[in-house]
């Protein structure tokens, strides 16, 4: 397989994401999956910035991402697949399409209607909701912020003992 890494991260294209993950990882590109900036070159150009110039990123729709995961999961390349929220990434898994794939949960923060879970990952109740439907769909959720870190299971994320 050559996605590397599913990751949920309201920051997307970050230092944790390039220095982090892309040190463990060591990924040839980096596809940002988002509607609204897919159609926003000024956004996308702001998020490609800082790359290291080995390093590619593309930027695509929800609908244009789950026609091209059959080709990323063939190709030699290692590919990071990044959404900024969980519903994002829910409609990116419909219909099974990451069944068996890890959806790693890496920075969802605070808002009014969330509740601690990690130091960083804050849930509203639509959002651990979704996090439920990923796991249905067959994807294993789990949340790191950083490669090092300890893995959190799905389990742990939505107990109801945390807030």
């Amino acid at each position: 397989m050559s996605i590397v890494l599913l990751r949920v991260d309201e920051r997307l294209i970050h230092g944790q994401v390039v220095v982090g993950w892309g040190s463990h990882l060591h990924p040839d590109r980096i596809v940002v999956v988002d509607d609204a900036i897919a159609e926003s070159d000024w956004e996308q150009e702001l998020y490609t910035i800082g790359l290291p110039p080995d390093l590619q990123a593309s930027f695509e729709t929800v609908e244009e991402a789950r026609s091209h995961v059959p080709e990323w999961r063939a190709i030699k390349d290692r590919v990071i697949v990044l959404t900024r929220d969980i519903a994002t990434m829910q409609r990116l898994a419909e219909n099974g399409l990451l069944k068996g794939d890890e959806i790693n949960i890496g920075g969802i923060h605070y808002a009014a209607d969330r509740k601690p879970v990690l130091p960083y990952v804050y849930l509203s109740d639509a959002e651990a909701g979704a996090l439920g439907a990923l796991a249905r769909e067959g994807a294993v959720v789990t949340a790191r912020d950083v490669p090092g870190a300890r893995k959190v299971g799905l389990h742990d994320l939505l107990r109801s003992d945390r807030a």
